[in-house]
C-alpha cells in the first residue's frame, strides 16, 4: 500500500462559504485580474477553517474530554448558566478559547445524556476575557455522564460562547439525546469560547497556557487523585 496523505474532511457548515468565495474568485479572475489572487487565499483560508479531521477519543469510563481546540485559560470557580436550571454552587469550569486558525468543531465531552439545552441572546466580547463567559451570546448544554444518578448534582455543562468575531454558533444536540464522547456537536464561526463546568469529585488534569485538542485532550478524571496540576 501507498504512503498517501490522509486529508482532513470538511465540515458541512463550511462548504456554503466556500462556494461563496470560490465563486467571487473566479469572477474576480474573470473581470478584474490579479484581484483573483486574495481571493485564493480567502477561499483557501476557508477550507483550512472548516476542516474536520479525525480524533481518537478515550473511551474509559469517569473521563472528562476536550469538546474544543483551542488554549486552555486560567481555571475558576463559577456557577453553570443559570438557564440550565442547575444548581448555583460554584464547580470547577475550564475554559477553552479558539482562535481563527484552530479547528472550530466541537465535541461531546463524555458518555451520557442530554438533559437541557438553552440559548441566550448578548453581547460580542473578545471570547479571551473572563467575562465573556457571562455576557456573550451563548448556547448552553446539560449532560447527565453515564453512570451518575438522576438527582442532577452530577450533570455537566458544556457552553458555546461567541466571540469578537464570531457570530453564528450551531449545536446539534436535543434534550434526551444520548451521546457519546468525541461525538460531533456543533461548531462556532469564527474564533470563540468553550466553557465546561465540571461535575463534583472529577480532579482537573490540565492548567492555564495549555493546548487541547478536541476529542483527546483528557480535561478531567473522577479517579484522579493527584492535586491540581501547576505549570512553569
Amino acid at each position: 500500500m501507498g504512503n498517501g496523505v490522509n486529508l482532513p474532511s470538511i465540515h458541512r457548515e463550511g462548504w456554503l462559504f466556500i462556494g461563496a468565495f470560490a465563486a467571487v474568485t473566479v469572477i474576480a479572475f474573470m473581470f478584474a485580474g490579479p484581484l483573483g489572487w486574495p481571493g485564493m487565499v480567502l477561499t483557501a483560508w476557508c477550507v483550512y477553517f472548516f476542516r474536520d479531521p479525525v480524533r481518537v477519543t478515550p473511551a474509559r469510563e469517569g473521563l472528562i474530554i476536550a469538546p474544543a481546540d483551542g488554549v486552555v485559560l486560567p481555571l475558576i470557580e463559577a456557577a453553570p448558566p443559570t438557564e440550565l436550571d442547575m444548581s448555583e454552587a460554584p464547580r470547577t469550569r475550564i475554559s477553552i478559547f479558539m482562535n481563527i486558525f484552530d479547528v472550530h468543531v466541537n465535541r461531546v465531552p463524555c458518555d451520557g445524556k442530554v438533559i437541557g439545552t438553552a440559548y441566550r441572546p448578548g453581547k460580542f466580547i473578545n471570547a479571551s476575557f473572563d467575562k465573556a463567559s457571562e455576557h456573550n451570546e451563548r448556547m448552553s448544554t446539560r449532560i447527565r455522564p453515564a453512570g451518575h444518578d438522576a438527582d442532577g448534582e452530577d450533570d455537566l455543562c458544556v457552553v458555546q460562547i461567541a466571540g469578537l468575531v464570531a457570530r453564528r454558533i450551531k449545536c446539534g444536540l436535543t434534550e434526551g439525546q444520548p451521546v457519546r464522547a468525541g461525538e460531533r456537536f456543533g461548531i462556532i464561526r469564527f474564533g470563540s469560547r468553550v466553557d465546561v463546568y465540571l461535575p463534583t469529585g472529577y480532579n482537573p488534569l490540565v492548567i492555564a497556557g495549555q493546548r487541547s485538542v478536541s476529542g483527546e485532550t483528557v480535561l478531567a478524571d473522577v479517579r484522579a487523585q493527584e492535586p491540581q496540576r501547576e505549570g512553569t
